[in-house]
């Protein structure tokens, strides 16, 4: 049975060093949602991804989210795809162990249209998504 991570928003997954790659409708939603032009946004909140290969969310000397505000997103209703997917379609090997999402065992089909619900994805999406990760 599948295990779906109900999370508590406890912002541990904010607070890992990494890199939050940026699409270009992220970078337009994000640069709308704090009143600034698209040149000022990724001025502002980005740098250049790891690979070179497009646009990454700055991060605070911390290794945090530089929209991390004490325990709260602070762009949380428009926040990056690969922020809403965690932690249900993500397999980082220390998630267990950071993460304070309840887990629980669903069905098949509830996990789907679970996942499908918190990371903002079509079922059909979040089904591909698990065939190519199996």
């Amino acid at each position: 049975m599948p295990v779906f991570h109900d999370c508590q928003r406890c912002t541990a997954c904010c607070r890992w060093p990494g890199q939050v790659r940026l699409t270009d409708e992220e970078i337009t939603r994000l640069a709308v949602f704090n009143q600034l032009s698209e040149p000022d946004f990724i001025q502002r909140f980005t740098r250049l991804a790891h690979d070179r290969r497009g646009l990454a969310l700055q991060e605070k000397p911390s290794g945090a989210c530089v929209f991390l505000v004490g325990n709260d997103c602070s762009v949380q209703s428009v926040k990056p795809q690969q922020c809403r997917d965690f932690p249900n379609l993500w397999r980082h090997p220390d998630a267990d162990k950071l993460c304070r999402a309840v887990p629980r065992e669903v069905s098949e089909d509830e996990y789907v249209r679970l996942v499908s619900r918190v990371t903002q994805r079509t079922p059909e999406g979040v089904r591909e998504i698990l065939r190519h990760q199996s």
